[in-house]
C-alpha cells in the first residue's frame, strides 16, 4: 500500500500503525510513503517519482491525502485528485481517499466543508474513502478526555494517528473481503 500525502500522513509513522492493524487482522501488508509536509495533490502530480511509483510499484492500493490546514480550493483538490485516481486505476490498484480532520481552532463545525469536498470527489469518481475526519469527531464526542491533537492543534496525537490508521485499515481490509 502506497501512502501519498503530507505531515498528516507521516505524523507518528501512521502507515506503520496501519500495517500493524492489518497484520493483527491476518492481512500481510507492506507500506511505502511519499509525503512532504504542507504539500497537496497539486505538488504530488508534478513530482515524477509519484507517477512512476503509482504506475510501477505494484501496489494493491494507494491512499491519497490532500492538504488540510488550510485545505485550499476545491477546484485544485478535484482536478489533481482525479489525476491521481486515474493513475492509480491505470496501475490496477485501488484508490482510497484519506479524509482529514479540521484543526482544533476550527472545531467540529468546520468538518462539514472538508468532508463535503472529499465526498464529492468520491461520488464523482466512485473510489473508496476512509472518513477519518468524521470518525475523528465522533470519537472525540464519545471520549472527550482523550487528546486527539498534537500540541500544535492541527496534527494528530498518537491516539489520533491510531484512529486514522484504523479507519484506513477498515476500508482497505473491507475491500479485500469483497
Amino acid at each position: 500500500v502506497l501512502f501519498i500525502g503530507n505531515s498528516h500522513t507521516y505524523f507518528n509513522d501512521m502507515p506503520h500503525l496501519f500495517a500493524e492493524i492489518c497484520r493483527e487482522n491476518q492481512a500481510e501488508v507492506e507500506v511505502a510513503m511519499l509525503a512532504h509536509g504542507g504539500r497537496g495533490w497539486d505538488f504530488h502530480i508534478e513530482e515524477p517519482e509519484v507517477r512512476f511509483n503509482i504506475l510501477y510499484g505494484n501496489y494493491d492500493a494507494v491512499v491519497l491525502q490532500h492538504t488540510a490546514h488550510p485545505m485550499g480550493g476545491p477546484e485544485v483538490m478535484n482536478r489533481c485528485g482525479r489525476t491521481l485516481i486515474e493513475w492509480v486505476r491505470q496501475a490496477g490498484a485501488r484508490p482510497i481517499l484519506y479524509m482529514t480532520w479540521t484543526a482544533r481552532a476550527d472545531g467540529e463545525a468546520a468538518q462539514a466543508g472538508m468532508s463535503g469536498a472529499y465526498r464529492r470527489l468520491q461520488q464523482e469518481t466512485g473510489c473508496e474513502m476512509a472518513p477519518v475526519g468524521e470518525n475523528w469527531w465522533k470519537y472525540h464526542r464519545e471520549h472527550p478526555d482523550e487528546e486527539m491533537y498534537a500540541e500544535d492543534g492541527e496534527h494528530a496525537s498518537l491516539t489520533g494517528s491510531r484512529l486514522a490508521a484504523a479507519t484506513i485499515a477498515e476500508v482497505y481490509l473491507g475491500g479485500l473481503r469483497d
